[in-house]
Formats: structure tokens, sequence, C-alpha cells
């Protein structure tokens, strides 16, 4: 038989993750198991040929469904249905898709992206574009926009992960990959050194150190959101070292009072979220790499005009 699409596999993935914490090529035996596919079939590769089409559909229906709230991943490269979905499993549906998937209002936010999540961009606004209501050009920024998305979870994910020590590292490389921080030794020295005062670093903004950026870094999860107060202690240790310019960063959120009180003030503070921080990495470089390169070509109108 067919490889099923990734909506298809949607319950069969869900139903192996409410058996306990698994992983996509553990998941995929037994789903191929299930479905009976062929060695050939279990085998198959995208036309990249650096992953099985199997496995890419399990990675997506379970990303999809985490967006749903019906699966978690407690660990890296592991996930567990949460008690949402086996609540759904309960009720004995035939089969999820996305339509299903869409009763959940995180899933819902997701999908639409109308702009009432500020955790959701623009350009993520034609992700799961129907592809009949798309041109060719639309759904390659689609499948792109919606890879994107499901990077900067995995990043936040990893981050969740490492210690303090990591995530200070990982702020140095981030600003030094945007220009900022001189070498990348004085950087680190500064960054790992502070730690008092309420500010966890400094960064020179330029290689000459003519200026300098005091950065604070808190690695929160993504239900813990930075209030007002923090950003408040922040600027109390700018001004105790007579700072104009700071970067407060974190894995998690602002309220809209503490972003609010930070585009009030005097001094020029930067406010960079768990979402803004994985956009960066992604288009710095920092903890990504290529997986692969598409190019779109179009016909040359002058060759041929020149050639007549």
């Amino acid at each position: 038989m067919a490889i099923p699409d990734y909506q298809s596999l949607m319950l069969p993935v869900l139903k192996v993750a409410a058996l306990g914490e698994t992983r996509v090529p553990v998941a995929a035996d037994k789903i191929a198991d299930q479905l009976g596919l062929t060695e050939e079939e279990r085998e198959e590769l995208l036309p990249s040929g650096k992953q099985r089409i199997l496995h890419n559909r399990i990675h997506w229906a379970k990303f999809y469904m985490s967006k749903a709230g019906l699966i978690r991943s407690p660990k890296r490269g592991v996930f567990v249905a949460t008690d949402a979905g086996n609540a759904l499993l309960d009720t004995n549906p035939v089969a999820i898709d996305v339509e299903l998937l869409k009763s959940y209002p995180a899933f819902e936010t997701f999908y639409s992206n109308d702009g009432s999540d500020p955790a959701v961009s623009d350009p993520e606004k034609t992700v799961l574009k129907p592809a009949a209501e798309a041109t060719p050009e639309e759904q390659i920024d689609a499948a792109h926009a919606t890879i994107n998305e499901a990077l900067k979870a995995d990043l936040l994910a990893r981050i969740l992960e490492q210690t303090p020590t990591f995530f200070e590292a990982l702020i140095v490389d981030l600003l030094l990959a945007m220009g900022y921080g001189g070498s990348h030794e004085n950087a680190a020295l500064r960054l790992g050194k502070s730690g008092d005062g309420g500010i966890d670093g400094i960064v020179d903004e330029d290689r000459l150190g003519l200026d300098r950026i005091y950065v604070q870094a808190k690695r929160y999860a993504v239900d813990s959101p930075i209030g007002r107060p923090a950003i408040q202690g922040f600027v109390g240790s700018l001004v105790g070292f007579g700072a104009s310019k700071g970067v407060f960063v974190t894995t998690s959120t602002f309220s809209q009072h503490a972003k609010d009180y930070a585009a009030g003030l005097q001094q020029r503070i930067i406010l960079i979220d768990g979402r803004r921080l994985a956009e960066l990495m992604i288009e710095f470089g920092v903890g990504v790499r290529v997986s692969r390169m598409v190019q779109v070509k179009r016909l040359d109108d002058a060759y041929f005009e020149d050639q007549g």
C-alpha cells in the first residue's frame, strides 16, 4: 500500500504516543507494522534523499498535533500523548485531521494566524494554505514558513534542555553573528563574568568598544512570561551603571505591561522573546545549518529575444 499522508497518520501516531514516551523511528516501525508496509515503502526517501518519507510524515503529524496540545515532548527527540490527547482517543475518533484539530483553540490560532496571537507574525500567514487556493510559488513559501515554524519550536525546546551557561554562550554567539561584541573572547568574558547588579552581561556595541550594551538573559519556560517588575529591575541596574542601552532576552514571552513599560522608557531597551530569539538564530545561522537548497528557475525571455 502507499504510505499514508501526514493527516492520515495523525490517529496512528497519537495511539502510539498514548502507550508511553516514544521516538519517531520507534513509532514508524510500529505504524509500518500496523499498516503492513513493505521494506521498500519503509525505506522510501524524500526527493532530497536525506530522510525517509514515513519518518517525515510522522514528524509533521506529531508537530501539528502538538500545536493542538494533544502531544508534548518531555525531552529531546521524545514525545508522548497529553491528557487532551488521551481524552480524544477515549472518544474513539475514526480519524484525526486538520479540521478536527481546528476545534482546539491553540491550533486554530496557529492555523488561521489571524493576528490575535502576538507570538505569531505576518510571514506565516500563508502557512497551511490549501494547494487549490495557492500558486506554486505560494505553496513553496508556505512550506518554507511551516518548516521554519517547526524549527523555531525545536530551537526553543532544545535551549530549555541546556544549562544557563550554555544559554549565555548562545547569546554571545548570536550577538557576535549580528555584528556586536568585538572578539568572541572579550564578549564571552564580559557576558559570563558579570551577573551582579541585575546585569547578566556587557557586550561592546562595536569592535572598538565605543559603546556598550548591557544584557539580561532569562531562560524561562514558554508559559512563564516576563512581567513589568523584571524590566523595572533591569532598568534600575542600567541606571546604576550609567548605561542607556540594554537587551533583555528570554526564551519565554513578555507581558503587555512589560512591553508598554519598555516602550515608554528614556533608555533604549530591546525585548527579545523566545520567538524572536529563534528567528534571529535562524536568520544569523546560530544553532542551525542548511539542510537543502531549492532553486526556482524562470524562463529567460531576454535569451530568446537576443537569439532573434
